[in-house]
């Protein structure tokens, strides 16, 4: 295993030919808004409800796979990032592990290449500049046989702070 490309992105994670695309999801699966709402849009929200629904929910820090369905990607990873609290209700440990699960995830299904969104960013209100640096150093360090990781921003903003963390910046 030799670590991953690791690029950041500006622009719509439905629209990536990736193996896999990660949805940053709610416990229930159902949908909702942001990445969530627009991943249900773009795959056809019927049969990924459908999908969604035979998985039992996801505990946040864990992930879960469907078929991507009219994406580009064909799996769609599923996972449940922390609701931020200030930091000290394990949230940096249950985002981090939404990374390694996404990954490892990726690898059960033979993905080579990955799209994850700013995790826990929108509503879920984590700092941006936390959850990019996090992102970063556990994407960079997970054991996986995925070749490339796209971190996608939909923001100039978010899209600087993968950039400066992607080159080592503090």
């Amino acid at each position: 295993m030799s670590p991953p490309f690791i690029e950041a992105f500006l622009g719509d994670i439905t629209e990536l030919p990736v193996d896999a695309v990660v949805n940053a999801a709610n416990s229930r699966l159902a949908g909702g808004g942001g990445v969530d709402g627009a991943i249900h849009r773009a795959a056809g929200v019927t049969e990924l409800r459908a999908a969604c629904a035979t998985l039992g929910g996801c505990d946040p820090g864990d992930a879960k796979a469907t078929p991507g369905f009219a994406l580009p990607a064909p799996w769609i990873i599923h996972t449940v990032g922390p609701v931020w609290s200030g930091g000290h209700k394990g949230e940096p440990e249950i985002l981090a592990s939404c990374y390694r699960r996404c990954l490892a995830v990726a690898d059960e299904l033979g993905a080579r290449s990955i799209a994850f969104p700013a995790i826990s960013t929108g509503v879920y209100g984590y700092p941006p500049h936390l959850a990019a640096e996090l992102a970063v150093a556990t994407v960079s360090t997970a054991p996986s046989d995925i070749e490339l990781v796209r971190l996608v921003a939909f923001d100039t903003e978010t899209h600087a702070l993968y950039l400066r963390f992607l080159r080592g910046g503090p």
